[in-house]
């Protein structure tokens, strides 16, 4: 009799585990549709905040906070709340609904469920959890809350749970990944470049632990590998993201060479940024440009 009780109590305890686990995945599905559909541009109808809410999965609480401020314009995301590295599992969620979101976004898509099972059981770098985490964040910032101008806001590293230079490099890189873009259009589409309005946005950026984001210079961690683009493998994090950064850092230089005015500005960003630190320089296409510059400077 006693053994029975035993059983059937191991019965009961594995399929609320199984409930569990499938409220679990099944919400990731129903978060990616919702980020795939809002997260770019205009916001949702009332009843899909409804439909978040109601996923009862309690891993994704947290993650539910954060996909509604994703997809909601001028949110709430440039506040410390959303700002401080969230818990393990909420960072694996956004990475496997990341994922998720991306293969709904194929013409012939695989099975979602398959998907969450793949990143599921995926060994994922904890730092491209942290990178995905704050990619989707900035990207969101940048697509939801317009006019764009953080030129009052000073971004804290010390204040967001961030556990070492790795996780502050992270945040800081994938936060100008976004900015950068936001200039790319002024330089690269218009002929002649229209620096004006690049400059006007870079003006926009936000401060970095106090000092403008060109100062900000704590990039010598260790690199690893992460996925930047669904259709290739795993790359370096440096090899992108400070080549991304160097750019804009380069846009910026552009802008301000166009006035005699910004010249000491324009020495400031080269003498006080990481573009005279020729260690960089192996990570971006710009590093013949930033040998003809520099030694011109060393002349």
């Amino acid at each position: 009799m006693k053994k029975t009780i035993i059983y059937f109590l191991i019965i009961a305890f594995s399929q609320n585990i199984l409930s569990q686990n499938n409220e679990y995945e099944k919400g990731l599905i129903d978060l990616a549709k919702t980020y795939k559909n809002f997260h770019f541009r205009g916001d949702p109808p009332s009843n899909v905040y409804e439909e978040i809410k109601s996923i009862p999965s309690k891993k994704l609480l947290t993650a539910k906070k954060f996909i509604k401020e994703v997809v909601t314009s001028n949110n709430k995301l440039l506040t410390t709340e959303f700002l401080t590295k969230p818990d393990s599992v909420t960072l694996k969620s956004l990475y496997i609904i990341r994922g998720v979101n991306w293969n709904m976004h194929e013409a012939e898509a695989k099975d979602n469920m398959a998907i969450v099972d793949s990143l599921k059981s995926e060994k994922t770098n904890y730092h491209e959890l942290v990178s995905c985490y704050y990619g989707m964040l900035f990207s969101a910032i940048g697509n939801k809350n317009k006019p764009f101008d953080l030129s009052e806001v000073n971004l804290n590293l010390r204040d967001y749970n961030l556990s070492d230079d790795t996780e502050k490099g992270i945040f800081f890189l994938t936060s100008m990944r976004t900015f950068g873009t936001m200039i790319w259009g002024y330089i690269n589409v218009p002929k002649p470049p229209n620096y004006k309005k690049a400059l006007n946005y870079i003006n926009k950026y936000p401060k970095y632990n106090g000092i403008k984001y060109y100062r900000f210079t704590d990039l010598n961690f260790k690199d690893f590998k992460l996925t930047t683009d669904k259709r290739k493998p795993k790359e370096s994090y440096k090899n992108y993201y400070i080549n991304k950064y160097i750019e804009t850092l380069m846009y910026h230089s552009l802008c301000l060479s166009e006035k005699k005015k910004y010249r000491k500005e324009k020495d400031n960003l080269l003498l006080e940024s990481i573009l005279r630190n020729e260690s960089y320089w192996k990570y971006t296409k710009y590093k013949p440009t930033l040998e003809k510059i520099f030694k011109k400077v060393k002349e």
